[in-house]
This record gives structure tokens, C-alpha cells and sequence, in this order.
């Protein structure tokens, strides 16, 4: 049995917020149409956890946490010709994307900016702060976790015993 691992989600605000997150309690992690986006969701396992990042704002950074809720299965919207996600060779015999279920678990006392993660030492190859990078799910090591998470005003020892 493995323990916690430690991803970044990328939504922006506009479309779905954590604050959105947090009043449905629950939501698919949809959509992810790149293939290592795709892998990395594949990964995820119930329990881990996951930093809520706004992206494409003027101010993106880091909000909260969330929680993996369910581990990967097919996204239904590869399925459905009226989304922007369909995909018309994928199958439901052979999907080729997935999506995680997630769940908020608390939000940081205030935004971490990307200009303050470029700035954290323990960062410093963390695909997020390289220029180019464009995935919306990510690994996050334990220290960049943890680095995170007290430039937030959190700790993971906070978020032990947190609700799954």
C-alpha cells in the first residue's frame, strides 16, 4: 500500500473556482485532453491530495487544497457529441481519457501567487514555475507540498485527519 502523493490541479476561476469547489462539495476533475495530464490522473489514488490552482487570471496561484474522492475512470465527456471534449475515437470499449473525482479539503488563509512559488527555493524544479509549461495536473513532492502549503498559512500536519 502506497501513502499520499501530491498533485497541482489547474482550473481557471471563471469556469470553475475552489470556491466553486467547495460550495458542490464534490466534482469531476473533467475534461484533461493531454495524454500526460491524462497519465497523471491515472495515478492518483483515493486519499491523495491535490493544490487547487486558479490559472489564466491576473493573479494565478495556488487556493486550496482538494482531495482525490475517486480514483480515475472513464470521462464521460469524450462520449457526449455536444461537448468540447468529445473525442469521436475514443470508445466506451477503449476510452482514452479519465477524470478523478475530487473534494475540497481547506482553503489556503490566502493565495499563493505564481510570482511567490517562482520565488520559493523549494520550488525551483517544479514544473509549474518553468516557463512553457502548460499541463493542468501535475506531481507535487512532499517538500514543494509543504512549501506550499506555509506560504498558505497551512501545514500538512494541519491537514491530517481532514475528512476524505
Amino acid at each position: 500500500m502506497r501513502g499520499v502523493r501530491y498533485w497541482l490541479l489547474k482550473s481557471e476561476p471563471d469556469v470553475f473556482s475552489f470556491a466553486d469547489l467547495t460550495r458542490v462539495g464534490r466534482e469531476p476533475w473533467n475534461g484533461v485532453r493531454n495524454y500526460q495530464a491524462r497519465n497523471f490522473l491515472r495515478e492518483m489514488s483515493v486519499g491523495d491530495l491535490a493544490l487547487f490552482y486558479h490559472s489564466n487570471t491576473k493573479a494565478p496561484g495556488v487556493a486550496g487544497v482538494a482531495r482525490v474522492i475517486r480514483a480515475a475512470y472513464p470521462d464521460d465527456l469524450q462520449f457526449d457529441g455536444a461537448s468540447p471534449y468529445f473525442d469521436p475515437r475514443s470508445s466506451r470499449d477503449e476510452p482514452r481519457w479519465s477524470m478523478v473525482d475530487v473534494a475540497p479539503v481547506r482553503p489556503l488563509a490566502r493565495l499563493v501567487t505564481l510570482d511567490e512559488l517562482r520565488a520559493l527555493p523549494q520550488l525551483a524544479d517544479f514544473a509549474l514555475v518553468r516557463r512553457g509549461n502548460r499541463l493542468s495536473v501535475l506531481p507535487v513532492t512532499p517538500a514543494q507540498m509543504e512549501a506550499v502549503l506555509r506560504a498558505g498559512g497551512l501545514s500538512l500536519e494541519a491537514l491530517v485527519g481532514e475528512p476524505v
